[in-house]
């Protein structure tokens, strides 16, 4: 004779169906898809940004440069003069005499020592 509950359990077991379960890899799948891509649109779009402000930043630079042309004037040196050349003259202020350096700043740090 078998126990009452092993045949509740197999009456249990019998009853029991599992239930279907629905993943969601393929919704999953076609929300990365539209994020990669939507990633990449915008990638696409900082890059194009970047080169249109490096080329107008090249634009500025090379006005400048024009610019900067057009408007030095080139000046001629003034020639040096040969008939009176240069002959630096010996200083008329005293040496420098040299000193010991002095370490200590004030009396009480003397003490301690």
């Amino acid at each position: 004779m078998e126990s009452p509950n092993r045949k509740s359990a197999q009456k249990i077991k019998e009853s029991t169906k599992p239930m279907e379960f629905r993943l969601h890899t393929q919704q999953r799948a076609v929300h990365r898809s539209i994020f990669n891509s939507s990633v990449a649109i915008k990638l696409c779009i900082m890059e194009r940004q970047k080169k249109q402000v490096e080329k107008l930043l090249k634009k500025i630079e090379e006005e400048e440069v024009r610019m900067m042309r057009r408007n030095m004037i080139p000046r001629a040196q003034l020639m040096p003069l040969f008939d009176k050349p240069f002959s630096p003259q010996r200083s008329t202020r005293p040496l420098t005499i040299p000193r010991e350096p002095s370490f200590i700043k004030n009396y009480s740090q003397v003490l301690y020592l």
